[in-house]
């Protein structure tokens, strides 16, 4: 029978033999419009693009998959797919009055959405600091970064701690796109950015222990009134795993940085609660909802939460402080690469589905192009991965 080495070093080369042999290549020649710019928001199952309305988290997201990609080595054609992003950015999807981004556009450029969106901008930081990493040289991503952050502190800070959805302010707030806004503040500390992001980072996540977390439970609210208290009635009441497992990798990769214990504690507690409550042991997979009380609400598994619980155990492993708790992780890790494994089969090999039912079938549908940023840097973490 193959042991814990073996079957990770299965895992490792399978998933990173799909990547860079078929998805990495298909999402670049196929899902870039180089007549229009940009990316297209979904390749149809038949390998054809979907050219529909485009947002903006998408250039972004792209960025970061092929300045990840070619951190890991990959050898195809990355900086091409990473100025195809990053000129999106700067081009249709900037407001060149405000600088900052609009939301949703037509193929054309044309502006469908243009209202701040709080989760989009975290994400155009994220896409900055990931390019920086493979282009120190390049200090205008830096200032492209630190302009919309600084106008986000200037503009969107919350009265107490945390942003606001929209000046004029519009609820219910959010902890979602607080926890993209942490991933990238992380994200500009490895880069070499300046004290601002670690501040903010700080601030997030006390914010998240404080106030997201259930004070009983540890479980992971969702949506707050405008002084961070739960949201009244069913909003308030939701949980989604996949987003427990990620907040967990956050805290877990903030614990090694501020070597605070408390945010490793919190983190075990959120991966508990995914996995136990949050994860279904007959189809194996992480599904999309709970309520509060931890029974199912939306038991549909859509791809990402795999990759969060596979990034998850990886950042476990990493801070396990025994042999046996690490190999714990690690096998944990393994079981998740392989609930992710069964989206990845499809006909055209490098696109992937997207939502599973509950009987274990898939949906029929396009695949998005935003879920390879997921995608990666799963299979990234897990390749960091040894016994």
């Amino acid at each position: 029978m193959p042991n814990l080495s073996d079957n990770l070093y299965a895992k490792q080369q399978s998933l990173r033999q799909w990547l860079f042999d078929h998805a990495l290549p298909l999402w670049w020649t196929t899902g870039g419009d180089l007549e229009k710019g940009g990316f297209y928001e979904k390749i149809n199952l038949d390998g054809t693009p979907c050219d529909v309305d485009r947002r903006t988290r998408v250039a972004a997201r792209q960025v970061f998959s092929y300045a990840l990609a070619s951190r890991m080595g990959y050898a195809g054609p990355t900086d091409p797919a990473i100025d195809q992003g990053l000129n999106w950015l700067s081009g249709p999807a900037r407001n060149k009055e405000t600088g900052m981004l609009y939301a949703t556009l037509k193929p054309d450029g044309t502006v469908v959405r243009g209202e701040f969106d709080f989760y989009d901008h975290a994400f155009a930081m994220l896409a900055y600091a990931s390019a920086y990493r493979v282009r120190p040289e390049d200090k205008a991503l830096e200032r492209a970064a630190v302009a919309i952050r600084d106008r986000i502190v200037a503009d969107f800070s919350h009265p107490e701690r945390g942003f606001e959805e929209a000046n004029p302010r519009t609820l219910p707030l959010k902890a979602n796109p607080h926890m993209h806004m942490f991933e990238a503040s992380l994200a500009w500390m490895e880069a070499g950015g300046d004290d601002k992001w670690r501040e903010i980072a700080a601030m997030i996540a006390d914010l998240c222990v404080e106030k997201f977390l259930h004070p009983e439970t540890g479980s992971l609210r969702e949506f707050f009134d405008g002084d961070w208290n739960p949201l009244e009635g069913e909003m308030g009441r939701i949980i989604e795993p996949g987003h427990q497992f990620e907040w967990a990798w956050l805290f877990l990769r903030w614990a090694d940085k501020t070597g605070n214990d408390a945010y490793r504690k919190t983190a075990q507690r959120l991966i508990d609660i995914a996995e136990t409550a949050g994860t279904d042991p007959i189809r194996d997979v992480t599904f999309n909802e709970l309520w509060d009380d931890f029974t199912p609400k939306d038991a549909k598994a859509r791809l990402w939460p795999q990759t969060e619980r596979m990034k998850a155990y990886t950042a476990l492993a990493h801070a396990a402080p025994t042999p046996e708790e690490k190999h714990a992780a690690i096998a944990k890790a393994i079981e998740a690469s392989a609930g992710l494994e069964k989206y990845l089969s499809t006909e055209i090999v490098g696109l992937y589905r997207d939502r599973m039912k509950e009987n274990g079938e898939f949906e029929i549908e396009p695949a998005p192009a935003s879920t390879l940023y997921h995608i990666i840097c799963a299979i990234d973490e897990v390749s960091s991965l040894d016994v």
